[in-house]
This record gives C-alpha cells, structure tokens and sequence, in this order.
C-alpha cells in the first residue's frame, strides 16, 4: 500500500515539473495580446480561441503550424457564424503577411464567408483576384485554382470574363473538368460577345465531345455541328434572300416534278430528314438522300399557304403524294442564323423534311 502512495507522489511531482517546464517556455515566447473582438462564443469557443491565439503568437513556429492554428481560428469563427470576425481575421492576416504561402487559402475561406453572407459579388472579386494575383496551392489534394475557377464559372455573368476563365479552366485542368460542357459553353460566351471566330474554334474543339450534356441546350450537337459545317461550306448558293422567293423555287420544282432541281434547292449542310418523333441528332446525310426515289407516279401536291406554326424563323409546309411509308411530308424552312458573315445572316434555306403529319 506505502508503495502505491509512494509511487502517486512522484508521479504528481512529475507531472507538476512538466507543467512548470511548459509555463516557463510559454511565458519566454514573444507574445501578443489576445484581441477580445475574436473571442467569442461558448465558453468552450472562447476558451479554444484563447489558446489558439496564444499559439499563433510564437512567431518562431513552422509555416505549417501556423497555417494550421489560423486555420482552425477561422473554422472556429465559421462554426459560430461570425463571418465579420473571420474576414477581419483572415484579411490582417494576408495584409501584415504578403509573403506568407497560405494566403491564396485565406483568401478563399474570406470568399466562402462572403458567399455566406449572401454577398456574391465581392466573393466573385476574391475568387479572381486569388487566381490571377496568386500561386496556386493544394490543400486536401484540391487545387485552390481550380475550386476558384469553378466558382467563378457559376457566379460570372459577363461573358469577356466567362471566356478568359473557361479558357484557364481547359488549359490547366482538363482532366478535372468536362470538357464537352466547358468548350460548348466557351463558344456560346464568345457568341455573346460578336467574337464568331473564337466561337467556331471553340464548336470545332467541341464536336469530338458529342454526346455531352449541356444544361438547359439538349440540341447541342446540332448546333455546334451545323455551326462549324456552315462555316466551313465554301459556297452558300441554296440560300435565299426572303422565305417568298424560297418557297416559290420549291413549289415550282414540285410542279415540274423536278427531284435534280429539289436537290439543288436543299441545304448542303445539315440537310434532315426525319420523322417527328425523332430529335435533333437524327440526320440523314444529303449524300444519301435521293428525292427522285420518292418521286414516282403522280407530281407531289402541296399547301397554299404554310402552316400555322410557322414563325418568324422557322416556317412548315405541308406536301403529300410522296411515294413512301409517309406519304405527307412537311418541308422545314429555316432563317440562317450566322452572323459571322453578314451577307448570309438573316437569309432563308431549305433545311430539312419532317415525315407524316404532325402531332
């Protein structure tokens, strides 16, 4: 029993000399008072924050311990939803340090208590400013850039800004993005701003992605497709000035019976035919499409006037008489949409048939 006393006393008296050891070499560290404004919080917050403040004041630890204990003042702060307090923070910090590696983290923690406080323009701004004015750096295996790029991609609406960031985003990480979406999207931000070259580069870098969902555009494919092969087509001489002076070439070639002039009066590029049910992908390439072997016996009959549900852009006229599985056919009439050469933009073509009637 004495024995087991014995050994209580020298184990308390250790433990009293190590403790005295540790006050000692605290109370000969350089020291900064502990701001008030920071602790917050429970009582077990605002102890925890005392204490780690009192370590960040040994200025002689490794940059990685110290990154360590402002980190979790900042996590501290976020947990109690003091965004104010955390930015105030995290913003001395990189100011009274500029050199220290970390501040591209601190940065961002600033950027996700902003978007905490509902105030996504000025998280946008530190979003930027962390990829354009700092090093990159990976904390938990994440790229600090590429969180930021992402980011920035969802907050941004000027598509000049849009550009330059889908641009950083598919240089640097194309094995951490979707490219089908990130090309796709980069070519509808350089249509935005009338920079149609950038935009056919950006839908011919695309076209080998086919197949990528694009948000709120299921037709992508198409017109990415139909963009390019547009562009790339040397003479445009089935296009017509007005849909009156189309439509008056195609009810004249009908008349005649005429499947060689029909064929010249077709697109040449992304020429379709396909019933209704079908989408936009479904294309029936020109080089295979013969009218002739749908034009036997009786001349092909046709509409006055063109159904109701033509538009400004797009215009329907129903024919019939075609000898095939769908004898009604619905020729599709489309207004070009290319600005990239203004003698073409605004013109008509002869873009497709939609076999049998309508829904």
């Amino acid at each position: 029993m004495g024995k087991i006393k014995y050994r209580r006393l020298f184990a308390a008296i250790g433990l009293l000399f190590f403790l005295l050891t540790a006050c000692k070499e605290r109370l000969g560290r350089p020291r900064v008072p502990v701001d008030p404004y920071y602790i917050t919080g429970s009582r077990e917050s605002r102890d925890h924050l005392r204490d780690l403040f009192m370590l960040l004041a040994d200025e002689n630890d490794s940059a990685e311990n110290i990154f360590a204990v402002v980190r979790e003042i900042a996590n501290t702060c976020a947990v109690e939803k003091e965004y104010g307090k955390l930015i105030r923070f995290l913003r001395g910090r990189v100011d009274n340090y500029p050199d220290d590696p970390y501040n591209s983290y601190y940065l961002l923690m600033i950027a996700y208590a902003y978007i905490q406080k509902d105030s996504l323009p000025v998280a946008a701004r530190y979003f930027d400013l962390i990829v354009k004015n700092y090093p990159d750096l990976i904390v938990n295996g994440e790229s600090i850039h590429l969180v930021c790029l992402n980011q920035l991609i969802d907050l941004t609406e000027n598509p000049r800004q849009l550009i330059w960031y889908y641009e950083e985003l598919n240089s640097r990480f194309p094995e951490k993005s979707d490219l089908g979406v990130t090309l796709f999207m980069l070519a509808q931000a350089y249509e935005q701003i009338g920079d149609w070259i950038g935009a056919i580069q950006a839908y011919t870098r695309f076209l080998p992605y086919s197949g990528a969902v694009i948000p709120s555009f299921p037709d992508a494919d198409f017109y990415a497709r139909q963009q390019v092969d547009f562009y790339n087509a040397s003479n445009k001489d089935w296009t017509y000035s007005s849909l009156s002076a189309l439509l008056s070439a195609v009810k004249r070639a009908l008349d005649e019976n005429s499947p060689r002039e029909l064929r010249r009066l077709q697109a040449k590029v992304n020429f379709f035919a396909r019933t209704w049910e079908q989408g936009e992908a479904d294309i029936t390439d020109t080089a295979d499409f013969s009218l002739s072997d749908f034009m036997r016996g009786d001349s092909i009959r046709y509409e006055d006037k063109l159904d109701d549900s033509s538009t400004a852009t797009g215009a329907f006229l129903r024919t019939w008489g075609w000898s095939q599985y769908y004898s009604t056919w619905y020729l599709y009439f489309r207004r070009i949409n290319f600005p990239l050469d203004p003698d073409i933009h605004g013109r008509w073509e002869w873009a497709g048939v939609y076999y049998g009637e309508k829904f």
